[in-house]
């Protein structure tokens, strides 16, 4: 069975096509068929304007009518789609949705920074470590990063602050929030102890792809220090060129990094595994459970 799952962010659209199938241990596997990712930056027109101009909606709406296409070509049957931070933030967000939606027939639901840390959640990672310890999950998107902290078999937060790569390029971070999130993680944490973070998104992927490290593997906070400085000594170009980035990846690889060093010092991390997850991942986990229930008339 395909399942297929729309992330429109503030940095790119993603579309995710994945097969489940049932393991020998009777539970699901979620193969990814395809993904591809469109640099759509959504959040250079919402963090500085307040709403998506004309150029970037247009280029929006082809994107998902290209989507459409790809999900017609896959024959996928079940589709989970859903925008975050810029979309939340823009003036004009519902309006555009609704024209995507009269267009392709897509219906894109904007979610909360709750609902989408809940999503990122629905990967479960942490329930294949080890039980006795506790684990921040860290998602970083263009407008907003996502934390759920895990400990033991207890979920103990999923919060979400306007924190993101865009805001931070564009100057749209005050220190007020800096500290909100600081504080947060101090009063959480106080009777936790030591936490070993997760990180998911684009650019912590690339920064683990860049290390050589083995798949399973974490990196340390110390690590991610000596990318931050390496990476701050060259402009985006000579990023591009030299680390063989994209644009879109070479310019807020470095404020990513500076929210996970952040997080991960103010939560007494020392090490963050990444895994390949992401929200596409997670709204696919919630869309299989979704068709599942045999209420629904599925099985």
């Amino acid at each position: 069975m395909k399942l297929a799952a729309i992330d429109i962010g503030s940095n790119a659209a993603r579309l995710l096509i994945s097969e489940a199938s049932p393991n020998g241990a009777g539970t699901m596997d979620f193969t990814k068929v395809n993904l591809i990712r469109v640099p759509l930056r959504l959040g250079f027109d919402v963090f500085d304007h307040g709403s998506i101009s004309e150029k970037r909606a247009t280029h929006l709406i082809d994107t998902i009518k290209a989507y459409k296409l790809l999900l017609d070509v896959y024959e996928v049957k079940y589709l989970k789609a859903c925008a975050t931070s810029a979309m939340r933030d823009a003036s004009n967000g519902n309006m555009i949705l609704q024209e995507v939606r009269t267009q392709t027939g897509i219906d894109i639901q904007i979610i909360s920074g709750q609902e989408e840390a809940s999503y990122i959640y629905e990967n479960h990672i942490a329930e294949h470590l080890d039980k006795t310890k506790s684990y921040l999950y860290i998602d970083v998107g263009g407008g907003s990063t996502e934390l759920t902290l895990f400990s033991g078999t207890r979920l103990v937060f999923k919060e979400s602050f306007n924190i993101g790569t865009i805001r931070l390029l564009h100057q749209q971070v005050p220190d007020s929030a800096w500290q909100q999130l600081k504080d947060f993680l101090k009063q959480q944490l106080r009777t936790i102890g030591p936490v070993i973070a997760i990180g998911s998104g684009g650019n912590i992927n690339k920064i683990f792809s860049l290390s050589k490290r083995k798949e399973g593997k974490p990196l340390s906070l110390d690590t991610l220090k000596d990318y931050y400085k390496e990476f701050s000594a060259f402009t985006v170009e000579e990023r591009i060129h030299l680390y063989n980035l994209r644009e879109d990846r070479a310019d807020v690889i470095v404020p990513a990094l500076q929210i996970y060093i952040n997080v991960m010092r103010w939560a007494g991390a020392e090490e963050i595994y990444v895994p390949k997850i992401g929200l596409a991942d997670g709204l696919i986990q919630a869309l299989y459970r979704e068709i599942a229930v045999p209420a629904n008339g599925f099985q």
